[in-house]
């Protein structure tokens, strides 16, 4: 082997929060990662995410459910307006545990509780292949000539997964929506209480979340423009063009987005990974699978994105525990010995296909609770044919019916 090779066990390509959430989850149960990271630190840029219950019960067996809560206030009470041809319908409705965090704070936490040196940074992978000597190992060629062997490679490197593509995974869609989203401080207290709000209006769907009594995160999902690529570089014109979309929606909402910070300002794309691609997927080749967005990406309509990317890293971190012999006298190394004999190594990787085939088919039930219902909903704010709101709608309303609240979904113990 050249110097500018190396051998990994099991290897997570990305740094985001569904890659940190894996390389934490096989972490607590003894089992060393190496976590690619394309970016020269972690990326903690982006808006707040909401973490319902289901995401507080992953994060709880990842084992930093505790410290997070310190981070944000809870979200008692929840209320929706719904603007509808001149019209204004309210609903509110009580909260189980719902915090905003700030997207940084989730990274920074669980990065710091992965061991020193789990995370690699400025690992652009630009080529993946199969080991031509042991077609049961994978290859990835590093842009800095780096040429890493792994016997595991999890993706975990979102939308424009190299991994997914080296699957063949057809390419995700994108919504004719995108998203704003940004943060603004109230150095006096925003007054705003523990209120999640959220406003449905005409292709339009905008959400105000505190995360403690002097910050909020919000964000506007509407319709995409020509000008749009001129604006995201522009954070002034991006805010204005925001306000004037929403400019007769109730004062406070104008308000928020007005006083925001400048340098928090986003626009991001919307994109989606079609229900039924998801089902049809196998999402698994050789010691090789994704997680997160790569696998699942959805649009933001019911707040599951980041909980499900948390939920995968749980699932995955349990399957691949149930499958591994670890010898309990050499439990405290937090590894596993892959310098056996070649016939036992190649019943460990049997075993890995395995582990991949429980997650992705415990996954791919879960997912398909959800998928359908985020492109429905997203469907619903992008359309403009009467016939296809129609039975989006009407969709929308039986699948609401058979799956009633995402966030009392329980992925399992660790």
């Amino acid at each position: 082997m050249s110097m500018s090779e190396e051998e990994k066990p099991i290897v997570i390509v990305g740094g985001g929060i569904c890659g940190l959430a894996t390389a934490l989850a096989l972490h607590r149960k003894g089992i060393r990662s190496k976590v690619l990271e394309k970016a020269e630190t972690l990326r903690t840029e982006g808006g707040g995410i909401g973490i319902q219950p289901n995401a507080w019960r992953a994060l709880d067996q990842l084992g930093v459910g505790h410290h997070l809560r310190l981070k944000a206030i809870p979200l008692l009470m929840a209320r929706e307006i719904i603007l509808s041809n001149g019209t204004q319908r309210e609903e509110s409705f009580m909260n189980t545990e719902f915090r905003c965090l700030k997207r940084s704070d989730l990274i920074e936490t669980m990065a710091e509780n992965l061991p020193s040196g789990t995370i690699r940074f400025g690992c652009q992978i630009v080529k993946m292949e199969s080991d031509p000597i042991n077609s049961s190992h994978t290859i990835l060629h590093l842009q800095d000539g780096t040429v890493i062997k792994a016997k595991v490679v999890i993706g975990c490197d979102g939308v424009n997964s190299v991994v997914g593509a080296w699957l063949e995974l057809k390419p995700t869609k994108r919504f004719n929506l995108c998203g704003v989203v940004g943060f603004t401080n109230y150095p006096n207290g925003h007054g705003f209480g523990n209120e999640f709000l959220r406003i449905r209006g005409d292709h339009m769907l905008l959400g105000r979340l505190p995360i403690d009594d002097k910050l909020i995160y919000w964000f506007v999902a509407r319709p995409r423009t020509p000008q749009d690529t001129m604006v995201s570089k522009e954070p002034k014109l991006l805010r204005d063009s925001t306000m004037e979309l929403i400019k007769d929606y109730p004062a406070e909402i104008p308000e928020v987005i007005k006083n925001c910070d400048l340098d928090s300002l986003l626009l991001v794309s919307l994109r989606y990974r079609a229900p039924w691609d998801i089902l049809l997927e196998s999402f698994r080749k050789g010691t090789v699978t994704v997680a997160g967005d790569a696998m699942h990406v959805m649009g933001p309509f019911v707040g599951q994105g980041g909980a499900a990317a948390l939920e995968d890293a749980v699932v995955l971190g349990r399957c691949f525990a149930q499958e591994m012999v670890v010898n309990p006298m050499e439990s405290n190394k937090s590894s596993w010995d892959w310098k056996k004999q070649e016939e036992e190594e190649k019943a460990m990787l049997k075993r890995i296909e395995k582990a991949i085939d429980r997650y992705v088919k415990e996954r791919k039930m879960r997912i398909l609770r959800l998928a359908p219902q985020t492109y429905l909903i997203g469907t619903l704010l992008q359309t403009t044919s009467p016939v296809t709101k129609f039975f989006s709608f009407i969709l929308v309303l039986i699948f609401f019916a058979i799956f009633p609240n995402h966030s009392l979904y329980d992925c399992g113990q660790l």
